[in-house]
């Protein structure tokens, strides 16, 4: 979590701007600068809680080129924790991984004994 008594943020803002960020880069898994980007169509379009550039200035997140090494470095955190954890997928069970399987060489082909399609008559 960022530190929001040395970013100028309160402690909620801070929350807000990493769940926020947190929320874009889930979207978009890249980092700084085309995570921006994504930030950006996010907040104008106000995908993330209906909120768009005000309300997001209101919460602590801003776009102007003053912030940006803020929010940079908040980029760089999220994308450091989201790495860290383990990716899981909803429904997924464990399974034995696959054994090899030996196909002979007549049958390697995906299109073996499949009949060419008919000549397209005019």
């Amino acid at each position: 979590m960022i530190d929001a008594s040395r970013s100028g943020m309160s402690p909620a803002a801070g929350d807000v701007a990493t769940d926020f960020v947190r929320f874009c880069h889930r979207r978009r898994r890249t980092g700084w600068p085309e995570l921006y980007d994504e930030m950006c169509a996010v907040a104008r379009r106000g995908l993330y809680r209906g909120w768009g550039f005000a309300e997001l200035a209101e919460h602590g997140v801003a776009f102007g080129l003053a912030e940006m090494p803020r929010l940079a470095g908040l980029v760089a955190e999220v994308a450091r924790q989201d790495a860290a954890r383990p990716r899981h997928t909803p429904g997924a069970t464990s399974m034995p991984a696959p054994h090899a399987v030996d196909i002979p060489a007549e049958r390697s082909g995906p299109w073996e004994g499949v009949a060419e399609p008919a000549a397209a008559v005019s």
